[in-house]
Parts: structure tokens; sequence; C-alpha cells
């Protein structure tokens, strides 16, 4: 069944509620706050490439108090083991059983920080939870939950004794952005708090996990023209076209580019997807997914400007079929 406008309009209400509740914490940052609930809502996982100190652990603590959900932090570093992330099953000699004993990946909000300095080994552990939501130990699967949400962070400064994210794992992370430092005000009225540690904590919750996944589904049902689905491939097409790129956005970037827009446009308020929400995601869903040519790289091409040449080249279509 397709979104009513009336039930786009309670979805918008309920977001901007959302997007303010985590805005006390994390000051001046509401389009980031914006993208990080539209990837939650979009059943996504986010990669935040941050300096340190920017708020990105306060960041998740702020989005789980808000769904009244859990979060862990997991510290990636080169001798972290694929079990520490997952977890481990550990012979119990009183019940003479095997039990499991989940890892931090089993929470609604997981921080991976710093997930380019451990093994590949180690970060090859998330792809699965990631992509299927689901572990699999010693044979026996468990289900991650819903709602469930990765948010992976990377020093863009510091690369010695880094791993760089392989394509196939970058291109499960729904939505690439920084979080940045606050502006002035923001940063006046954060010292002005400096006595408070974590403002997560002050937060109340605005809604369950279980409100999260009705409106995850519920956005799920949103509109989406032929016209617009033709745009978004014939982009797909022309970035895979590209001289400066070796790789394209991927089928599976297509679909998760469908997917923000349907949420982006309920949290505008509308029970269809306009090609301007494309235009406005396209940058933070796709730029990552592009694997440029290395001549083009060294001539100073770059994912972004490729982004932004595509959308200007593809035009965008003029109709549209409203949802009834």
């Amino acid at each position: 069944m397709t979104m009513t406008a009336e039930q786009a309009e309670w979805f918008a209400g309920t977001f901007e509620k959302l997007v303010g509740n985590v805005g006390q914490a994390v000051l001046g940052k509401s389009h980031v706050v914006k993208l990080i609930l539209t990837a939650m809502l979009a059943e996504g996982h986010v990669l935040l490439e941050d300096a340190p100190g920017t708020g990105k652990t306060m960041l998740a603590r702020s989005l789980a108090a808000t769904v009244q959900g859990s979060n862990s932090r997991i510290q990636f570093t080169p001798d972290l083991l694929p079990s520490d992330v997952t977890g481990i099953t550990i012979y119990d000699q009183k019940t003479q059983n095997f039990e499991f004993h989940k890892g931090p990946i089993f929470a609604n909000v997981v921080l991976a920080d710093e997930i380019n300095r451990a093994s590949p080994k180690t970060q090859s552990a998330l792809l699965e939870v990631m992509e299927e939501s689901r572990v699999t130990v010693d044979g026996v699967t468990y289900q991650a939950g819903r709602p469930f949400m990765v948010i992976a962070t990377q020093n863009p400064i510091e690369q010695a004794g880094t791993y760089r994210l392989p394509e196939a794992q970058l291109d499960r992370f729904l939505v690439k952005t920084s979080i940045g430092y606050p502006d002035l005000a923001s940063t006046v009225e954060l010292l002005g708090g400096s006595t408070t540690r974590d403002r997560s904590a002050a937060l109340s919750p605005i809604i369950t996990t279980q409100a999260v996944t009705d409106m995850a589904d519920l956005a799920a049902s949103n509109h989406v023209d032929t016209a617009v689905l033709e745009y978004v491939s014939h982009l797909c097409e022309a970035t895979r076209s590209a001289d400066e790129t070796r790789l394209g956005v991927s089928v599976r970037g297509a679909l998760a580019m469908v997917r923000a827009a349907k949420v982006w446009a309920a949290a505008e308020g509308r029970n269809y997807v306009l090609p301007d929400d494309i235009k406005d995601l396209a940058p933070v869903v796709w730029t990552h997914r592009l694997v440029m040519d290395p001549e083009a790289e060294f001539a100073g091409a770059t994912p972004e400007a490729v982004i932004s040449r595509v959308l200007a080249e593809v035009a965008a279509p003029q109709q549209r079929t409203a949802a009834v």
C-alpha cells in the first residue's frame, strides 16, 4: 500500500521532532542529523570521515537515546579480532552447553570508530551483518534486530597504520558524510555548558524502536514515479561511462539512492519522490562508490566533480505521476 498524504505529513512531523531532539546534544548540525536519520529509516549505514573531537560518539549516543534504543562503541585497532566484534561461543562447564556471548555489534546504533585501523579480516566481519543484519558464528545465525545501523568513522588525516576500505565494503555504506566543526554560536554554547560531559544523557526518547521500524516500513511504501527511476538509471550509467572513472555507481548504489530518496521525500511531507531529492542526496550517497581512474585522479579529477557534472548533464524528468 502506497503512503498517503496524511501519513507523509505525520512522518515529516515526527522526523522533525527526532532531528530537533538529537540537535539538543549535537549543536548546529541539523543537516547532518537529517542525513543520519534518513540512513537509519532507509535501513542503511553511515561512514563519517572526520577529524577527532567533532562529536561522532555524541551523535551515536544521542540517536540511540532519541529512539529508546541501545548503542555500543567499537574502537578498531590492528589487533582487534572478528570475534571481538561479532561475539564468541563459550563452553559453560556448569550447564555443559555452549553459550553464545553477543559482541558489541548487537545494538541498535553501533559506532565503529576508526574502522580503517583494523585488519581486513576484522573489517570483513562487518560485511554480513551490515548487508544481512545477521551474524553467523560456528554455523549458527543470529539476527541483529531492527532498527540496526552502523556509524563507522575514519580519520582523513592520519593514514599511518591504516588499511584502506575495499570498494565492496564502501559500497555497503548508504551515506558518506562528515560532521565538521560547529559554527561560532554553537561553539560558544558548547563551551558554556562544558561541565556537562555527556549531553546525550539528558535526552528523553521521542519514539520507540518499534516505531522506528514502522516508520522505515512506511517510508519504503513512498511513491517513486517510473520517470524518476529512469532518471536514477541514466545518472548511474553516466558515472560508469565517465572518462574519469574505472567503476561507476553499482546497482546496489542505485537501490540505495531510491531507498534514501523515499525517506528524504517523506521527511519533507511528500508521498512522492522528486528529481530534486535525487540531486540533494547524490553527493553523499554516490560519491564514495566511484572508483577513479588513477591518471585522471592524478590530474585533479575528484568523485565530487564527476557527480556534479553528471547531475548537470543528465536532464531531469519534468513530469511525474503523483501517488493516489
